[in-house]
């Protein structure tokens, strides 16, 4: 490994000589990670367009589409502990150029899948490649950022995903709309997208200091400090209630909007994807400079409110009161889990920050993924209607028991003079 000293710091972050200066390369290199992060999150949120068009070809239940997704959910996980922090002595751009490599192998699967296998192991292999990716984004994100926008790699880390997903769910539902080969096109373009991605990783410059260190896999310690355990447990009902509402939008939202809107227009659940993402991107922006508890509490109010609204428009029946109830859960949605997340991250000191984000990282995906299941499989019995009443419901509870212990969390951080 290169010692320290051949390393430079740009706004607080160490980075590799060669990223140092603020010439094209290292500016065209920090948009490629950019353009990299939005396009995998893209290609994440385009089966979810495509999920009713897959029930109605293949016969597949709404429980094996949950199956789906919650392989998605788990292999990214599995990716993200077990390679998040490869890049730091391999390199940011040898770990980007071999996530590029498995999303195009994902998007192959995709393209050429004729049933439910394909679809499984596409959407794992997906899941690795974000895994993958995930801790070399953000590194490279905030390493190679301009020195005279420090924060702009923070905010392109955080607005990057829910751009991608809505860009993702709009897009796909357009091309299996109105395009022909439904099932491929969407990810025959992603191909292309991904092979020029990878080109632009390859000319940028490396930015981790300790590059060149060679392929040594450290897997992430889950450990949460026990002085910070019980602000942990009152912070993490908020992620849990976050994904919990994200991963059944995105298995089985596309489904609900259509039911609800009485409509046989894929376009329709693509929008729906799409309308809660770009919600939660304008909170995100909104509240960007707002302090972290607050920006919580704003979250889960509006998170609150807006599964209220969904409650109501599966009461009447409403597709009107259901797309303004999308809007506002989407809104809650990102300024809870912005405020959560920015909470978590101050709990533990820089040495342990990784470990805690870890075990952040293991709720989230839990959260997105065995709820989501839990629900594919009582549609099937119960029904999508009265399936969905339930769970908006419970995750309504879970909320307010989330509302009631950051309040007084926030309470007492303020007494403490403390931020967190």
């Amino acid at each position: 490994m290169p010692k320290a000293t051949t390393s430079d710091t740009t706004g607080g972050v160490r980075v590799h000589p060669a990223a140092r200066g603020t010439g094209p390369a290292r500016g065209s290199g920090f948009w490629s990670v950019g353009a990299v992060l939005v396009l995998l999150m893209l290609s994440s949120s385009v089966p979810s367009a495509l999920y009713v068009l897959y029930q109605q070809r293949w016969d597949l239940s709404s429980g094996a589409i949950t199956v789906v997704f919650a392989v998605y959910a788990v292999t990214v996980l599995v990716g993200l502990l077990l390679f998040g922090s490869l890049s730091d002595t391999l390199g940011r751009r040898p770990v980007l150029g071999a996530a590029l490599v498995l999303a195009i192998v994902s998007m192959a699967l995709f393209a050429g899948a004729g049933g439910l296998a394909l679809l499984l192991a596409a959407r794992a292999v997906q899941g690795l490649a974000v895994g993958l990716a995930t801790g070399a984004m953000g590194a490279a994100l905030l390493e190679l950022g301009p020195r005279s926008r420090p924060m702009l790699g923070a905010q392109v880390g955080s607005a990057g995903p829910t751009v991608g997903i809505g860009l993702g769910g709009l897009g796909a539902g357009l091309l299996v709309q109105y395009a022909p080969a439904p099932t491929a096109l969407s990810y025959l373009l992603l191909i292309g997208a991904f092979t020029l991605a990878l080109i632009g990783v390859v000319r940028m410059p490396e930015s981790a200091p300790g590059a060149g260190g060679g392929f040594r896999v450290v897997p992430h310690r889950i450990h949460v400090p026990a002085a910070v355990r019980r602000r942990f447990a009152v912070l993490i009902l908020t992620i849990v209630a976050v994904w919990s509402v994200g991963g059944f939008y995105l298995s089985l939202g596309p489904h609900l909007a259509l039911a609800l809107l009485e409509s046989t227009d894929y376009l329709v659940g693509g929008a729906t994807v799409a309308l809660l993402a770009g919600a939660a991107t304008a909170a995100q922006l909104l509240l960007g400079r707002t302090e972290a508890l607050r920006t919580a509490l704003l979250g889960l109010g509006g998170l609150l409110a807006g599964l209220g609204l969904v409650l109501l428009a599966l009461g009447l029946g409403s597709a009107g009161v259901f797309l303004a109830a999308t809007a506002v859960l989407g809104a809650g949605w990102g300024a809870a889990f912005l405020g959560s997340f920015r909470a978590l991250s101050m709990l533990a000191d820089p040495a342990h920050r990784g470990e805690l984000t870890a075990a952040v990282y293991v709720f989230a995906y839990l959260a997105m993924s065995v709820p989501a299941v839990l629900a594919g499989r009582l549609t099937n019995i119960h029904g999508l209607h009265r399936t969905s009443v339930g769970f908006m419901a419970a995750v309504a509870g879970v909320c307010a028991v989330a509302l009631l212990a950051t309040w007084r969390l926030a309470r007492r951080a303020r007494a403490e003079g403390s931020t967190t």
